[in-house]
């Protein structure tokens, strides 16, 4: 017997639903279904899973089950190729290992200065009043991650152009993921051509950095000098393919993060103030509780990684449902994040919640917002140290606001931007 689920259309099955609005569709899913939703895109059968107990399984207990390899990953190859978030098996585990220590806690500390240093740097540059605040934190970002894992600096038209590109992308790759059929890449309509330029100018970054990295500490050389048993070296194209991961998966998600930050804390300047006042009266900001709780809470409501898959290799059961091989499987942190099993009022920004260890108390994967298991986010520390330590830079010597009532609309490509940014108005503090 197969799992309850809204019927689907014919040949396209709920593909329309799903292109329309993903997240809507997967909480409806759940409020109307349950745990276990049998869901049909196009002609692929899936699951959406809602249950703690369910990601467990697919993510750690049987995680050697289930690749990353979904449908949804073969339209983005040219731009991932196959980095640490696409590889699968012995040549992801390889990787892994070999990335590992570029983001060991005492290498991640020694960013501190650095994340810090550019962003004090960007504030000297602001004036009072309006700004894309989305915009300047993806290339404050962009700027962090090319020095502190690359060893090198971005100039401002490098990262004006990377940003560009990177949009571009994005833009493509959602529109991908709602199309019931893959089109080929050497057709040359308008997207293709467009998707094709801005990963050139990825792959153009990637290896000019390559051309004058030589022999530092830093994510890129240790790509560069890493040997295999036999002594032979990674080629070209697989240290791009891991340069071009880290380097989008390593400033993008906490742009992101820190963007629905801001946009959460202007709707509750109580939160806001209160957090200002405590990130003035300390010189260190990777040991306030409260910080760290603002974070918690606003990647609760809105996580970067608001969805992701995976795919069966072999036939197996989930909840008594029978799951057949090449089943793909959706998890939604959006969803699961939201869920009033878990959270108390949980459409409401309340940091405070996370006072008194909930996140112990917590079901073990009722909280994801960097996935769970063996592949769990590498640089889940780098991300949310980036994070506490922007943030509190900002909130030291800017209040940021919007107007009562603004509206802010996630887009949900690879991860979850502000559809058209993050407008607000910003104002020195005295």
């Amino acid at each position: 017997m197969n799992p309850p689920g809204p019927k689907g259309h014919l040949l396209i099955g709920n593909l329309p639903e799903f292109g329309k609005d993903v997240l809507g569709f997967f909480t409806d899913c759940a409020e109307r279904y349950g745990d276990v939703v049998s869901i049909r895109i196009g002609s692929w059968p899936a699951l959406f899973l809602n249950h703690p107990d369910h990601f467990e399984y697919v993510l750690l207990e049987n995680n050697k089950n289930f690749i990353k390899h979904t449908f949804f990953w073969r339209h983005v190859t040219e731009i991932f190729g196959s980095g640490l978030i696409t590889n699968e098996g012995a040549p992801w585990l390889r990787q892994r290992r070999l990335m590992q220590p570029a983001f060991h806690r005492e290498r991640v500390a020694a960013y501190g200065k650095t994340m810090v240093e550019y962003t004090d740097r960007m504030l000297d540059s602001w004036d009072e009043g309006p700004r894309d605040v989305h915009r300047d934190l993806m290339h404050l970002t962009m700027e962090i991650a090319t020095k502190t894992l690359f060893g090198a600096d971005l100039s401002d038209e490098a990262a004006e152009e990377v940003g560009a590109a990177f949009n571009d992308a994005v833009v493509e790759i959602a529109n991908r993921f709602r199309r019931p059929v893959k089109i080929p890449e050497w057709l040359p309509i308008p997207s293709n051509r467009r998707y094709a330029r801005a990963v050139a100018r990825l792959d153009q970054l990637v290896y000019d950095m390559m051309k004058v990295n030589r022999g530092g500490d830093d994510l890129l050389s240790m790509l560069m000098e890493a040997r295999d048993e036999d002594g032979s070296a990674m080629d070209a194209k697989q240290i791009r393919d891991e340069a071009v991961t880290i380097f989008l998966a390593g400033h993008e998600t906490t742009a992101i993060a820190l963007s629905w930050t801001f946009h959460l804390l202007a709707q509750h300047p109580e939160v806001e103030e209160r957090l200002a006042r405590e990130v003035r009266a300390t010189e260190d900001l990777t040991h306030l509780p409260f910080l760290a709780n603002v974070v918690n809470e606003s990647m609760r409501l809105y996580p970067p990684a608001y969805a992701f898959g995976r795919e069966a290799v072999a036939d197996c059961e989930i909840a008594g449902y029978p799951v057949p091989a090449k089943t793909t499987i959706f998890m939604s942190p959006w969803v699961s994040h939201r869920d009033k099993r878990w959270f108390a009022d949980p459409l409401e920004f309340r940091p405070e919640r996370w006072e008194n260890d909930l996140a112990k108390k917590l079901p073990r994967f009722a909280y994801l917002p960097f996935g769970g298991g063996p592949r769990i986010c590498i640089g889940n520390s780098f991300a949310l140290m980036e994070a506490a330590l922007i943030l509190g830079t900002i909130l030291r010597r800017y209040r940021l606001t919007q107007p009562r009532g603004q509206k802010v609309e996630p887009f949900a490509s690879i991860t979850l931007r502000p559809r058209d940014g993050m407008p607000m108005t910003a104002t020195r503090r005295v």
